[in-house]
């Protein structure tokens, strides 16, 4: 966590936020372990008197969670599994642990984003395709669009990379627009590789082959700008920071791994400025472990007007929030898009995901 993210975004304590509405700062109560201006590990603490919430750093990502305890409880494989294993032991350790199992699902959900957000930049490339990259050449579709509709590259002040994953969505905004750049999200390990990369410069990573076997590739990634990025683990639907705290938004491929699309359209809304941008991608590729099914935007009901559809569905969306909402997101311009996920050295997922760019508005007066 660098010290002058976390000084100029100013988090706010996401408990006091939601039970009272306050916002009430968090402040650095201790450092355990720092590298220059980044704290790798130390402690987070609620200033609030009736409060007094802790959140830990720990691998150079804080925690700012409402629940943090159920957090850490449910997390707790993935937080204390160590990176430093050789190949010959963590392919013995995934073997005796099994497919399916925690470690292997990490592994898996690793050696798939990390391809695709980083594989460019590796010097030992796969042979034939698919080609890496998908979610880099998305995003700059996207901007382009904000750039064009909303002057993006004119506006000023930091931007929020929502559902960062690995991180290289983050770098990209940071080089494309010289702004501070915070990723956020809430898986572990993806946050701790892109974390020892800010640190390092340097991504590692377990590649899937195939089944259990996995090759271990480690690389330099120089990244321009490196030092305007950060990685925080915050609840997308319950974002820690005061209202209008950021200049733009990015989701990629988010909307449909939350439990509430609705909560977390509005949580976005509310920490955008007046007229913000957000440039949001979502294949509609719903699970009802992620999603209850009555939260899905289309993708069931298709006796219905819009025939089950998700677009038509997701701009319908757009404007009941505009009735309903102080602050609310409208829809500026939307397109097709192909993005390739590697599952393994001979399977590859195509998804076509629906790029929309969005701007706040100020809604209805309460």
């Amino acid at each position: 966590m660098r010290t002058e993210h976390f000084e100029t975004l100013r988090p706010v304590c996401p408990v006091c936020k939601a039970d009272s509405g306050q916002l009430n700062s968090l402040v650095i109560a201790d450092v355990t372990q720092q590298e220059g201006t980044q704290i790798v590990q130390g402690v987070l603490h609620c200033t609030h008197g009736a409060c007094q919430r802790e959140f830990p750093v720990i691998d150079g990502v804080p925690l700012i969670i409402r629940n943090i305890r159920s957090y850490l409880s449910e997390n707790a494989f993935q937080i204390a599994l160590r990176d430093d294993l050789s190949p010959n032991l963590e392919s013995l350790l995934g073997d005796c642990l099994g497919a399916g199992s925690t470690f292997d699902i990490c592994r898996q959900h690793l050696s798939s984003y990390t391809w695709d957000h980083y594989a460019d930049l590796d010097p030992q490339k796969e042979d034939g395709p698919p080609i890496p990259g998908s979610m880099v050449r998305v995003m700059h579709q996207g901007l382009d669009l904000a750039d064009t509709h909303c002057s993006l590259a004119e506006r000023s002040g930091p931007m929020v990379d929502i559902g960062c994953s690995v991180g290289r969505s983050t770098f990209a905004l940071a080089e494309r627009y010289r702004s501070l750049t915070l990723g956020v999200d809430l898986n572990f390990p993806m946050l701790r590789l892109a974390s020892r990369l800010l640190r390092t410069g340097t991504v590692s990573y377990p590649r899937r082959r195939v089944g259990l076997v996995y090759d271990r590739r480690e690389f330099h990634a120089p990244l321009p700008n490196a030092e305007l990025v950060d990685f925080w683990a915050c609840d997308a639907m319950a974002l820690p920071f005061a209202d209008g705290a950021f200049a733009a938004a990015t989701s990629m491929n988010m909307l449909d791994c939350v439990a509430s699309p609705v909560d977390f359209l509005g949580a976005m809304a509310s920490v955008l400025g007046s007229g913000a941008p957000a440039v949001i991608t979502c294949p509609y590729d719903w699970s009802i472990s992620a999603t209850p099914m009555e939260c899905w935007i289309g993708g069931h009901s298709q006796r219905g007007p819009e025939g089950g559809a998700s677009e038509p569905a997701f701009r319908r969306l757009l404007k009941q929030n505009a009735s309903q909402s102080r602050k609310y997101l409208h829809l500026l311009a939307e397109k097709e898009v192909e993005w390739q996920v590697r599952v393994h050295s001979r399977s590859t997922m195509c998804y076509k995901s629906h790029l929309v760019l969005v701007q706040t508005e100020d809604g209805v007066s309460f």
